[in-house]
């Protein structure tokens, strides 16, 4: 079907401004009096396709709430009318991405990445057994999860049959993995036409080990047609994304932690280095996007979103960094997003005044809904708040190869 909303204010609440719900829990209903069933949509991804000024938003739908009732990816389409405003026409039907689905498994984590030289979106994602959660791999040290993704040539209006590179490319590298999954959220094409694609896996030595979960990449130097893993990052990392934020030198790599801090890389050509790690982490972690911004006069900046509040998922913030080389000099003018806010994705537009933002959110709840947003460059500048420095952690091994 073709039918089309507008992206207009729901509320006259300033939390609520230039705000579209994209996808939305929905009302919950009890089965046998002790089950309850409300379908629900977490972990968004978005991606921008200049070609024809389409925004594509991804999301889980899931049965609940839970990790483990998670079903099959869904996806919305907005076109970007005119680049004077802030208007963007959404398909009001979300389509089911049935070609992304294995029987007896679910389908999780989107990680859209679109190659420019051939005009192909790659999606990839992790399908994993019904009933078989992530604890459950990392106490028997067992991966049941399989790196998947389909494509698309025509902007995300059909797609591909499913491909399995599990085998392929991670290889004997799985037998030392306890669980693994890619992104969430998008991934990039360097200027040099390599594909990365973020994730993180639960590693241990030996079967009497617990496992511990590290940042790392999936890399394809031929436009997508084979793919490589590259190595972990040492430090304990999570849910990941990257930017790369010097032409052909240097990728930036920015994970979830347990540790208290984010955990923040720089990866200059085949080696990496840790930096200081001067932004804070949310709790026991969450979620958070990075994108890279080219200014008219060709400097570079890096965006990062994530919850602002250091213990609950709340107040989502796009914090600032002009020198990116130097990890202490992120800046924070303010939120985007008052009260609940979770798992978040950054995308560029057509031009340079904006950027896109595909979030969790809601009034009680973080879970409540997945809405777009616009938000003016220039409105998370000057004057900023210059964050606290945290710990320095190490580390020798390489990002990707």
């Amino acid at each position: 079907m073709d039918n089309k909303t507008p992206s207009k204010s729901n509320s006259s609440s300033p939390n609520e401004i230039n705000k579209t719900t994209i996808f939305k829990q929905e009302e919950p209903q009890t089965w046998f009096y002790f089950w309850t069933k409300q379908v629900s949509y977490r972990i968004p991804a978005l991606v921008y396709l200049s070609d024809d000024r389409n925004f594509l938003a991804f999301a889980e739908k899931r049965k609940t709430l839970s990790d483990t009732d998670a079903e099959v990816l869904v996806m919305r389409r907005g076109t970007w009318k005119d680049a004077t405003n802030q208007e963007v026409e959404w398909v009001s039907d979300q389509q089911l991405l049935t070609s992304a689905c294995l029987p007896d498994h679910r389908s999780m984590n989107p990680c859209p990445v679109y190659e420019r030289e051939s005009k192909t979106l790659f999606l990839f994602f992790v399908c994993v057994p019904t009933v078989i959660s992530e604890r459950y791999q990392m106490l028997q040290n067992k991966n049941q999860a399989k790196l998947r993704y389909i494509t698309s040539e025509d902007t995300g209006k059909t797609w591909s049959d499913m491909k399995d590179l599990t085998k392929h490319v991670i290889g004997a590298k799985e037998k030392n993995w306890a669980t693994f999954a890619v992104g969430p959220g998008h991934g990039v094409q360097l200027k040099s036409g390599r594909l990365i694609i973020p994730a993180y896996a639960y590693n241990f030595d030996s079967t009497n080990e617990k496992p511990t979960s590290h940042a790392f990449t999936f890399y394809s130097d031929d436009n997508g047609h084979t793919w490589s893993t590259g190595d972990l990052i040492e430090a304990e990392s999570n849910e990941c994304q990257v930017a790369e934020i010097i032409d052909d030198s240097t990728l930036y790599c920015n994970a979830r932690s347990k540790s208290g801090n984010r955990v923040e890389a720089l990866s200059r050509s085949k080696g990496q280095e840790f930096d200081k790690a001067s932004l804070p982490e949310t709790g026991s972690g969450c979620q958070g996007s990075v994108l890279k911004f080219q200014n008219p006069d060709k400097s570079t900046w890096l965006l990062y979103s994530h919850p602002t509040d250091k213990k609950d998922r709340k107040n989502l913030g796009i914090y600032v960094n002009k020198s990116p080389l130097d990890l202490t000099q992120w800046n924070l003018k303010d939120t985007i997003n008052n009260g609940p806010s979770g798992y978040s994705d950054l995308a560029e537009c057509a031009n340079r005044e904006h950027i896109a933002c595909l979030m969790e959110c809601g009034e009680i709840s973080e879970n409540e809904e997945i809405a777009f947003k616009f938000v003016k460059i220039s409105d998370t500048m000057d004057p900023p708040k210059m964050l606290r420095t945290g710990d320095i952690q190490n580390s020798s091994s390489s990002l990707y190869q």
